[in-house]
Formats: C-alpha cells, sequence, structure tokens
C-alpha cells in the first residue's frame, strides 16, 4: 500500500506519528511472512485478518480462543533494550492455554500499545511474536500498534495476543477420564516464564536497575539475573500434539500464575488428586534465588512460580514410558512428578 500522501503535522505535533506507524508495517513484513501456514488468505481485506479453516477429517471441529499478555516482564525487556524474545512469550501465554484442551494453534493476532512508535523497536518486537508462532505453528494474520502519548512514557509498551485453535470435539482434553492411578509428568519450563514478575521486581529491586541484575552467576549457568529472567516462555505446542497422536492423554495443565496450587487442579477432576512429591520437583536455580533473596516462603514459592516445571500432562501409568519418550524424541526432558490418588484437595504437596 502507498501511504506517501498519508501525514499529519498537526497529530505529529500532539505525539503521534502516522508515518513511524508505517515504517514500522514495512519493517514487520518479513517477520509476518515467517508464520505463513496452510489458512492464510492472500490479499483479503485491509481491517482484518482472514483465515481458511482446515477441518479435513473432523468430525466436529471446535475452535478454541486464548487471549494474554506478558505482564510485567515487559519492565524488564525495557530496562534492557531487549526488545526481540518478548513477543514470544505473548504467543507462548496463549498457545500453551489453548494445547491444553488438545486445541492446534491456528492464527495469532498481537495488540502492541507504546508511548512513542519507534519503528525498529515495534519491528524487534514483532520479530519475537512470528518466532513464537513459527515454533506452535500459528500464522500471525493481523495485529495492531496503538501509540499513547501521555498515556505512558515514550519508552513504555505493553503487549498482548490472542490466538485461536482447533480441535475435533470427541479428542477435547476435559478430564472426565482421569483415574487413580494415573501418572503426573512434568514438562520442564526455561525459567520464570512470564508470571510472578511483580514480586521479581520487588526482590530484585528491578524498578530502580539494581547492578546485581548483570553480574554474572555461576550458579545460573554462567547468565545474569537479568538474562536469566528475560528467558522467553517456553512453548510446549508441537511436543505436546505429538504426545495426542500416541499416548491417551487426561489431563493438560499450564502452570502460570498461581502456580502449582491454582493451576494443576484446574485439569483435575472432583474427587481425585495429584500428589507430588517437593523432592521430585527439578527446581531450578532463578526460583533457590528468588526465594532466598526476598525471603519467600516455601508454600508461597508453589503457589507464585512454574519452580521449574511449566506444563503438566496425565497419562496411563502402563502409557508413562512411551509418553516420556515421545517428549524426549520431541526436545522435551520429561519426568515422572506424581501420582493420580482419591481425594479432594486436587493437589497435594508434600
Amino acid at each position: 500500500m502507498d501511504h506517501k500522501n498519508s501525514k499529519s503535522e498537526s497529530y505529529a505535533a500532539a505525539g503521534v506519528d502516522i508515518v513511524a506507524g508505517y515504517r514500522a508495517v514495512e519493517l514487520m513484513k518479513k517477520h509476518v511472512a515467517r508464520t505463513r501456514n496452510e489458512g492464510c488468505l492472500d490479499d483479503v481485506g485491509g481491517f482484518g485478518g482472514c483465515f481458511g479453516l482446515p477441518m479435513a477429517g473432523m468430525e466436529e471441529p471446535v475452535l478454541v480462543s486464548g487471549t494474554d499478555g506478558c505482564g510485567t516482564k515487559v519492565k524488564l525487556a525495557i530496562l534492557m533494550d531487549k526488545h526481540d524474545t518478548i513477543g514470544i512469550d505473548a504467543v507462548a501465554m496463549c498457545v500453551n492455554d489453548i494445547i491444553c484442551v488438545g486445541a492446534r494453534p491456528l492464527f495469532f493476532l498481537d495488540y502492541i500499545a507504546c508511548g512513542k512508535n519507534v519503528p525498529e523497536k515495534i519491528a524487534a518486537i514483532v520479530g519475537g511474536v512470528a518466532e513464537g508462532c513459527v515454533q506452535s505453528g500459528a500464522a500471525l494474520i493481523g495485529g495492531e500498534t496503538a501509540e499513547h502519548p501521555g498515556l505512558m512514557p515514550v519508552e513504555d509498551y505493553d503487549l498482548a495476543g490472542f490466538a485461536v485453535g482447533i480441535v475435533d470435539k470427541k479428542k477435547i482434553i476435559d478430564n472426565t477420564r482421569m483415574n487413580e492411578g494415573d501418572v503426573v509428568i512434568a514438562l520442564p519450563s526455561t525459567g520464570i516464564h512470564s508470571n510472578g514478575f511483580s514480586l521479581c521486581r520487588k526482590v530484585f529491586d528491578i524498578d530502580n536497575n539494581n547492578p546485581e541484575l548483570y553480574v554474572t552467576r555461576d550458579e545460573l549457568g554462567g547468565k545474569t539475573i537479568a538474562e536469566a529472567l528475560l528467558t522467553p516462555t517456553k512453548i510446549y505446542v508441537k511436543p505436546v500434539l505429538a504426545l495426542l497422536e500416541q499416548v491417551d492423554v487426561k489431563g493438560i495443565s499450564h502452570i502460570t500464575g498461581g502456580g502449582f496450587y491454582e493451576n494443576i487442579p484446574r485439569s483435575i477432576p472432583d474427587g481425585l488428586c495429584a500428589k507430588i512429591a517437593k523432592a521430585d520437583v527439578k527446581v531450578l536455580p532463578i526460583f533457590d534465588m528468588i526465594a532466598k533473596w526476598g525471603n519467600i516462603p516455601e508454600r508461597d514459592m508453589y503457589n507464585t512460580y512454574n519452580m521449574g516445571v511449566g506444563m503438566t500432562v496425565v497419562v496411563p501409568a502402563a502409557q508413562a514410558d512411551t509418553a516420556l519418550t515421545v517428549l524426549k524424541d520431541n526436545g522435551i526432558d520429561a519426568y515422572v512428578l506424581g501420582s493420580i490418588i482419591k481425594g479432594e484437595e486436587k493437589v497435594i504437596l508434600e
């Protein structure tokens, strides 16, 4: 589209540069192109993203949607002036949710609100979004960048997204077939992911740009605290889709805000309980550091963070070894975390 005649000096004087917006769009086009899949439609409309639904082989196709943002993790990205991975988090928070019901992500839309549109920064953010879409198999079919002078400082921005997936109704994972004796399997996280950052900011004094953030730490594998915290959220879509093809998965939980105590119960039916030994949780060093520096009680840690477990799946005990093999073959070093027992608490950590 030719924008050479579209400009407003008056609008620019008020803080909104529409020309910068056009420049940002041009810079992000190469990233969007990476995400194209079989449902993308060419040259259709300019005000909405169009997508053809792939329904072959499905008896009753069901659309599954999810929306989320990255929380205050964005503050750290702004502080570090590193904007090329936060978009992965935005995608992950949405697609990891919809895979919990067995849905394959189809497409994604992003929304960026910023104090000032710096085209290179916006393009870097969208580049991360595109990478997340590639990792999950979703197409980036649209989005919006809104310049909000006066609402937020010029260097600030916020990022959110919306994903839609599809699943055959008979294959929806709804926990109704879960039984006593089933096994809970842990899919390791890459770190904090995108939850609990308000507490992280307090513990590490991030808002005051604490110099300790930039000290290389042996316990973090040679990374700084800032680098460890900004590590993108793991996207589990493709490994879980592979697992669904070979194993009878009875429940999936995405471990986000609220940690073990809030998220695992969401996939457990009444009358059953996930029994997990804390000693079996492979806690990542960054969580030990948060607990120590912030003097955070263990119960609060497990009720705030993923503690190194980004997702759990429940499978029959007889298929546990197969599940572990499938996940390992797809790049996930999964391990048995616990078992399903009778009980009303939904989750027991002891």
